[in-house]
């Protein structure tokens, strides 16, 4: 197996692992990003079956638009799951029977919400990224894929609490093989310590009864779910909206639209980590117009069918560091697998029956990764902290995204998992930004009003 050398780590040539391998590095990758996407459905009432498959075509199209280029996995944004509850609540205001015959409704605003991503691509290939990416110097984008790994972070260690033990086995797992592993086995950590920590669950939980019932496989789900199913339900699509009822849909719409304005932000920061993580300028080629695109047109497919909004995965780029292998095909065949599986909900249910302990395991080492990606991205760009500019502008990024999302003065309740949001009102209608949007509008903002005085220096000399 041959590699090539970026920084002191080994990247793998997919091309020369052979199909069986890049097939096991699919379901990987697959793995890492289950647990975040079936979540979203879980929680607001969509189809599971229905997100796996619209996260694989979103995947899909994604690819191509972006000329195939980015080793990207778009799974289910959280970023909406207070738009869908806004809206899904409010049924009883516009006559509709129940919240679940409101999901259509909110599916329409994110369908929309995904177009405004093509204006701001529009926008973006008319005057030029190089102009747009003037906002997004190293020193706010750094701190900003930093932020999003600390912002995952309580997530992980949430899941962790509900089974320490077999968190503590996911992650040695993971650690062991790829520390010590040898070939396939180090490029593979996340596999092996899902299947293990399963095997330790099936054993210590279910077969022993020693790790409480938090610690259990849910056998009789999975024995009683069928093994083919059709994943998407034309009542749950915004086909069976009634489009009679404007004042139902105008709601929905202007709910959900401005949320976008904070993914968008988000996108460009997780797009900023994915290079820096594989060593390319993804945002100048393919384009961050093409990201963009593909990213908006992704959440418009999956929202028409009854789907949750789409975004790219923070879990797939911590896969991307850890394996070592940058090839989006492999990225691709876990969209292809996922796919096929959601129309088996058995499969659906053996993972989603998987315990919540291995899910905090894995998370505990990719949210961590995505942080350090912020940090070598930092340090490769040799961003001066001796200058007072540079401190504060990455000072109040961080500040602003751990914050806003942690903090109950802006409603976040961590113990129920609920994330703080700035929310004001245009219009008479509610919007509500995230820490991490606020924290990228605010890193723009402060990095365009203090200029960096090298720079001004440079231009006056050239004068």
């Amino acid at each position: 197996m041959s590699n090539n050398e970026i920084g002191n780590s080994a990247v793998y040539d997919a091309r020369e692992l052979g199909k069986g391998k890049m097939f096991l590095l699919g379901f990987q990758h697959m793995f890492a990003m289950f647990g975040a996407t079936v979540l979203v459905p879980l929680l607001t009432g969509l189809d599971v079956q229905t997100t796996l498959l619209m996260a694989g075509l979103g995947t899909i199209l994604f690819h191509i638009f972006t000329k195939l280029q980015v080793p990207a996995f778009l799974g289910s944004s959280f970023a909406f799951l207070g738009g869908y509850t806004t809206v899904s609540g409010a049924f009883g205001d516009f006559g509709v029977k129940d919240s679940a015959h409101m999901l259509p409704y909110a599916c329409l605003g994110v369908a929309c919400a995904g177009l405004l991503y093509l204006v701001l691509a529009l926008l973006i290939k008319l005057v030029g990224v190089k102009k747009v990416m003037k906002f997004f110097p190293p020193v706010v984008t750094g701190p900003i894929i930093i932020a999003i790994g600390l912002c995952l972070a309580p997530s992980a260690l949430n899941n962790c609490a509900t089974c320490w033990p077999l968190a503590v086995v996911a992650l040695v797992i993971v650690i062991l093989f790829n520390i010590w592993g040898r070939g396939m086995a180090k490029i593979i950590p996340i596999l092996l310590g899902v299947v293990g920590a399963y095997l330790f669950a099936l054993i210590f939980g279910n077969g022993l009864g020693l790790l409480g019932e938090a610690g259990q496989v849910d056998v009789k789900a999975i024995a009683d779910a069928a093994w083919i199913g059709l994943p998407v339900h034309m009542d749950e699509t915004i086909f069976a909206i009634d489009w009679n009822n404007s004042s139902a849909i105008i709601f929905a719409i202007t709910t959900m639209v401005p949320i976008a304005i904070a993914t968008m932000m988000e996108h460009i920061g997780d797009i900023c980590a994915i290079g820096a993580t594989v060593g390319k300028d993804f945002i100048n080629r393919p384009g961050l117009h093409r990201t963009l695109l593909g990213d908006g047109l992704a959440t418009t497919l999956s929202s028409i069918f009854g789907g949750p909004a789409n975004t790219t995965y923070g879990e797939n780029t911590g896969v991307l560091a850890l394996s070592r292998v940058y090839d989006p095909r492999v990225v691709r065949i876990a969209a292809y697998l996922a796919m096929l599986f959601s129309f088996s909900p058995k499969f659906a249910m053996i993972i989603q029956a998987m315990p919540s302990g291995i899910v905090g395991g894995i998370s505990f080492m990719l949210y961590g990764m995505i942080a350090a990606i912020g940090v070598r991205n930092v340090v490769e760009a040799q961003v001066d902290f001796k200058k007072s500019r540079n401190v504060i502008v990455a000072a109040i990024i961080v500040v602003c995204a751990l914050g806003i999302k942690f903090s109950s003065g802006m409603g976040a309740d961590v113990l129920s998992g609920v994330d703080g949001a700035v929310s004001f009102s245009i219009g008479g209608v509610v919007i509500s930004l995230s820490g991490l949007a606020v924290a990228s509008i605010a890193g723009i903002i402060l990095n365009a009003v203090f200029p960096d005085k090298d720079e001004v220096n440079d231009v006056t000399e050239s004068k």
